[in-house]
């Protein structure tokens, strides 16, 4: 494949494949084993991922590449094969995240700023040699309007926090995903998170260009917007995806190639459906497809329950989730499409 950051960046999104985020935390993974009663281990998380990994059908025709943690990117599969290696081998790219986390913000109560700057060049460089070649950064924009959340400031400091990022990584040729997520976690309606995603973007854009960050070579990984879980509103697709793509057409530059949403706690259908009636409203000048975590996995999670002999029963289960999801990226899933499975 080409080193190119702009063909590396069009691959991610090419048409009907997506990105599955298998980078939690070893604390995050391990909330997620507790619910299904499995003891998190370097060995048990290693056999879950390597499960779906060696997901045949998903991974060749569905799955552009995988973001990894960096306790992942670096262990070998059961056999002995990097776990890098199973990815390429299905031409997968393999990608990295590289952030340490959303911390207080000093000064601005309820909001955070994204660490993990210092020493990053060099971890770039040691990624790039165990084989990444994208990165992700993932930036928190809470919302509690009550509370003057989030300040200028937050949005400020995370967006030259991942134009900086960004610039790092293109220098060591690595694709920087920016991952700018305004949270669906509060009470706020839709238009409130219209707004907040739209200055969160503007102030983004301005960042990179302020950094040199060649957009072609870049991906975006955006919130779809969205009432908040507290408001007591489900949104519906159609609404969803009316939002969403005003949001883009006001703020993304065509030259981004492409856009990768994050599920952001939606729960598996809803994420697709949503993704969905987004590309049914096309063409638009962007790709948009999915960088799904627990929207790809719950189900592959709960299939295989950490036994050997669920390995098949969670491979079926990621496929068709990572199918529905190709279908979406299409604008050509039914809701008839999961019943029938």
């Amino acid at each position: 494949m080409s080193e190119r950051l702009e063909d590396i960046a069009a691959a991610i999104v090419a048409d009907g494949k997506g990105l599955l985020a298998a980078d939690e935390s070893s604390g995050t993974i391990k909330k997620r084993f507790d619910v299904i009663g499995v003891e998190s281990t370097a060995d048990s998380r290693r056999d879950y991922r390597e499960m779906m990994f060696r997901a045949r059908e998903a991974m060749t025709r569905y799955i552009s590449g995988v973001i990894l943690y960096d306790e992942t990117i670096r262990q070998k599969a059961a056999d002995g094969t990097p776990l890098v290696d199973i990815i390429k081998a299905s031409g997968a790219i393999p990608g990295i995240k590289v952030d340490a986390g959303a911390k207080p913000l000093a000064g601005f109560p309820g909001d955070t700023v994204t660490e993990g700057l210092d020493g990053l060049r060099e971890r770039l460089a040691d990624y790039y040699k165990l084989g990444a070649r994208f990165a992700k950064w993932r930036a928190v924009i809470d919302i509690d309007t009550g509370k003057g959340v989030p300040s200028a400031n937050s949005i400020g400091s995370n967006a030259h926090a991942l134009a900086r990022y960004a610039a790092l990584c293109q220098e060591a040729g690595i694709v920087p995903i920016v991952e700018p997520e305004v949270l669906m976690d509060g009470a706020h309606d839709i238009d409130t998170c219209f707004e907040i995603s739209k200055a969160t973007l503007i102030k983004l854009y301005d960042e990179l260009h302020a950094a040199r960050v060649v957009l072609e070579g870049t991906i975006l990984k955006p919130n779809m917007v969205l009432a908040g879980k507290k408001s007591g509103k489900v949104s519906r697709p159609e609404e969803v995806a009316e939002k969403t793509i005003k949001l883009f057409r006001e703020t993304v530059p065509a030259a981004v190639p492409g856009i990768a949403f994050l599920s952001g706690g939606q729960e598996d259908e809803e994420a697709t459906a949503n993704l969905n009636a987004i590309n049914a409203i096309g063409p638009h000048p962007w790709k948009l497809t999915f960088s799904y975590g627990r929207a790809l996995q719950a189900a592959p999670q709960k299939a295989w329950s950490g036994k050997a002999s669920n390995v098949a029963a969670g491979q079926a289960a990621f496929t068709h989730r990572a199918h529905m999801n190709h279908l979406a990226a299409l604008g050509k899933w039914k809701a008839s499409l999961e019943q029938a499975a």
